[in-house]
């Protein structure tokens, strides 16, 4: 099966150009209940499965042992715009742990927030690891390194893949997208990320809405993740940024998560379901209008919430502030706004 019309680009009336990909709605058992493209593409998660990646960092005891709390936990299923107060909770967590920023492996990268690239800029200081968009999840992996690697090198290359840090997140991986044997390549952040088919995604975002099935420990860990992210939108990403906003407005319904090249998922808390989506040339305005417009179709939003119109039609100006077109989803997936009954 070949990846799907999803989203158009418009310049006046014609279709310039279009945007292919793969969406998976399914439910916890991984019956799919709506699909585009092809539900057995392989691709990277990417960020998009932060929340699988913490899970570990609960049921190792990790978070227990080093007392840490629902802003931590939100913050290692973030992809933050390394704002103040996302900086706030990774200093605390570096105190809790006793190590120091040149501790992460993440790299550095200017902060996506523009107060805190300006304080930068204006100091004449360069971005640290703490700015790192995946600063949190690299905090978890070293807090669960500390807590079951009893020997003085435990902060070594964490991101190894024959680390036994990320043969727990793999095994973790596994067990909740039932994608076995994945394989892998580096992330941005240089930690490994693991492949599986689109359906495998969107299961695994469903059994985070309905974990019912698994066993009771499990069960209360990604209660207390979902929890955690659900009490503290503005840390999985920022202010302005999508992911943030639709949380917000979502009213505990359910959560988001953006993940590199046009990926994203979604855990329909109220209804036990998940999505999993890619668009192939990685387009991430086209991945936004995507999730945004499946989300209104799921009346999850409004078509006419002023947060959310632009990225449901997304306008295109050129040079001179001319506007050109607009970037909106193709007819098989708006069908006139009609809503989708999954």
């Amino acid at each position: 099966m070949l990846p799907e019309k999803l989203v158009d680009v418009y310049r006046g009336d014609l279709v310039e150009c279009s945007h292919y990909g793969h969406v998976v709605i399914s439910n916890s058992l991984g019956e799919i209940l709506a699909y585009w493209g092809n539900p057995d593409a392989l691709i990277y998660p990417r960020s998009s499965c932060k929340i699988i990646q913490a899970l570990p960092l609960l049921e190792t005891g990790s978070a227990k042992q080093f007392s840490l709390g629902p802003k931590h936990l939100a913050l290692a299923c973030a992809s933050h715009s390394g704002g103040e107060i996302h900086l706030n909770v990774a200093k605390d967590w570096l105190q809790k742990i006793e190590l120091n920023e040149q501790d992460l492996l993440c790299g550095c990268h200017l902060p996506y927030d523009k107060t805190q690239t300006k304080k930068l800029k204006k100091n004449g200081e360069n971005p640290s690891q703490l700015h790192n968009n995946c600063s949190g999840k690299h905090l978890s992996f070293l807090t669960i390194s500390k807590t079951i690697f009893h020997k003085n090198d435990y902060k070594s290359n964490y991101i190894d893949i024959n680390h036994p840090v990320q043969k727990i997140v793999k095994k973790t991986f596994e067990e909740i997208t039932g994608f076995q044997n994945p394989i892998h390549a580096l992330d941005g952040c240089s930690a490994p990320n693991f492949a599986c088919s689109i359906k495998s995604l969107a299961k695994a975002m469903a059994i985070f809405s309905n974990p019912n099935q698994l066993e009771q420990n499990r069960k209360r860990y990604i209660e207390d993740l979902k929890n955690a992210v659900l009490s503290h939108p503005d840390l999985i990403a920022g202010e302005e940024r999508l992911c943030t906003k639709i949380i917000k407005k979502s009213n505990g319904r359910l959560i988001v998560k953006v993940g590199a090249d046009g990926v994203y998922t979604a855990i329909l808390l109220d209804k036990g379901l998940g999505i999993a989506l890619k668009i192939c040339d990685g387009s991430k305005k086209a991945a936004e209008c995507l999730i945004v417009t499946l989300l209104i179709r799921l009346g999850y939003l409004k078509s006419d919430d002023e947060d959310f119109f632009s990225y449901l039609n997304i306008p295109i100006y050129n040079w001179s502030k001319m506007k050109t077109g607009i970037i909106q989803t193709s007819s098989q997936i708006w069908q006139q706004g009609k809503q989708l009954d999954v």
